[in-house]
């Protein structure tokens, strides 16, 4: 397939940009659901008279339904996109990628999508997509499954659907509630995930960030403990890499242990740990959920981040070594080998 697209790209370099643009127009249809094409222009920074040629095109061939709300792709369309993924991510260089960072952090598998989520929320949706899709992959039946939060981790939740490979699984929290919006707590990602699949889930109601007191006085709960037993059997863990210091905002670290982050050059943090830039664990936050030696006896452990701005901390959760895939955005993944051969 390589040489061919090699050949063509020397023989028809018009055409392989024309198929890049066509199939970028229907994914982002599909990834956005219905969308107009106002916006989808100003999406693509085109022209509406441009688009609607293309969109004229694609509507002939049954891969797009034009409505007055809006366009969607049709089931011929999605299909067609499934089966011309591999060949357009040579086309965008994408598997290049995904086979040089899968190498140099011996990952078994790297999905990375176009684009940068820092800048575009298109690219975040599909990177909850892309999770989302390797998820139901890796599950087998009567799995539990531990999720953390984060918006990342909202958008692979919407993307999931009914699927009999999660017949019997349990979605559980990896840690305690942030003090964020309550549609990114673990809590209701893990609830979302069992909804839209068909499994079932548990809570764990309790702050993420405890003092030491509190974290002693919970962990004596029977409760408590009878519950984190049961998070503590998942065998599969999906959870978002945050930057440290952002991550140490939003737990409202005092003001000692954020210098002390600073000092140790804390660059990530990922289920309550936080890496310098070499991949050790440098702070453990006083937490009930998950611990490292949990993480470290997983089945797969999954890291979905993306954005250009978290590339060296994805790299840095790399260099821990114990992830298994990583779901990224081409953004993020050109930062990782900048950062990862450093």
């Amino acid at each position: 397939m390589r040489e061919i697209l090699d050949i063509q790209k020397q023989l028809l370099p018009d055409l392989t940009e024309v198929m890049k643009k066509r199939y970028t127009i229907l994914h982002h249809i599909m990834v956005s659901g219905l969308i107009g094409r106002r916006t989808l222009a100003g999406i693509m920074k085109t022209t509406e008279r441009i688009l609607r040629g293309e969109v004229d095109f694609l509507k002939e061939q049954g891969l797009l339904e034009v409505e007055s709300s809006g366009m969607r792709i049709s089931e011929a369309g999605r299909q067609l996109l499934e089966r011309i993924e591999p060949l357009v991510k040579d086309l965008f260089g994408l598997t290049d990628l995904e086979e040089r960072i899968s190498r140099q952090f011996g990952l078994k598998q790297v999905v990375i999508v176009p684009g940068d989520s820092d800048v575009s929320q298109h690219t975040k949706k599909e990177l909850g997509r892309a999770g989302a899709t390797l998820l139901r992959k890796l599950v087998n039946k009567d799995e539990v499954i531990a999720v953390t939060g984060g918006s990342t981790m909202a958008q692979v939740a919407e993307h999931l659907t009914s699927s009999t490979s999660m017949k019997g699984c349990w979605f559980v929290p990896a840690r305690g509630g942030l003090g964020e919006s309550v549609e990114l707590q673990a809590n209701t990602i893990a609830s979302t995930m069992a909804k839209r699949t068909g499994a079932e889930y548990r809570l764990l109601h309790v702050p993420d960030h405890l003092g030491e007191e509190a974290y002693q006085s919970l962990i004596q709960d029977k409760m408590i403990r009878e519950l984190l037993d049961f998070i503590r059997k998942a065998r599969i863990v999906v959870h978002g890499i945050g930057d440290a210091m952002v991550m140490a905002r939003r737990r409202n670290v005092d003001p000692e242990t954020t210098s002390s982050l600073q000092e140790k050059g804390a660059l990530a943090e990922a289920f309550s740990y936080y890496f310098d830039k070499r991949g050790n664990i440098i702070h453990k936050m006083p937490t009930l959920g998950l611990r490292i030696e949990d993480i470290q006896s997983m089945d797969a452990v999954i890291g979905i981040a993306g954005g250009r701005s978290k590339g060296e901390a994805i790299a840095s959760v790399l260099r821990f070594g114990h992830e298994d895939a990583l779901v990224t955005d081409e953004a993020a993944a050109l930062e990782i080998l900048k950062y990862g051969s450093s």
